[in-house]
């Protein structure tokens, strides 16, 4: 399992990700995340929710409530504009980030 701390910087790149195709809620966001990842990361329900707290305020997602005739009215988040763009400064950065660790990092075959 991958620990929370080395991955929180990118939940909100694998959220903004999944909800790049089309609307999801929390439920079925944190299942693919786990499939995605094939249990190598389990999001946190806390977690989960506080990421889509901050990118709502911050205008890269929003919500609205399903129309599906349940006893619970589910909420969806869908991705902006602005949150597109988000992401792609997230994959950059992503990139960027990735290229420094790899430069301090050893393949296991040289040790």
């Amino acid at each position: 399992m991958i620990s929370s701390d080395v991955i929180r910087g990118y939940n909100d790149t694998m959220i903004l990700f999944l909800l790049l195709e089309e609307p999801s809620y929390g439920y079925e966001i944190s299942r693919k995340i786990r499939e995605i990842s094939e249990g190598r990361y389990v999001i946190k329900e806390t977690t989960l929710y506080s990421a889509f707290s901050r990118l709502e305020k911050n205008g890269y997602i929003e919500s609205f409530y399903s129309d599906e005739t349940t006893e619970k009215k589910r909420t969806y988040y869908r991705i902006t504009r602005e949150g597109l763009e988000y992401y792609r400064e997230k994959c950059e950065e992503w990139y960027l980030t990735r290229s420094v660790i790899d430069l301090f990092v050893r393949d296991r075959k040289e040790d």
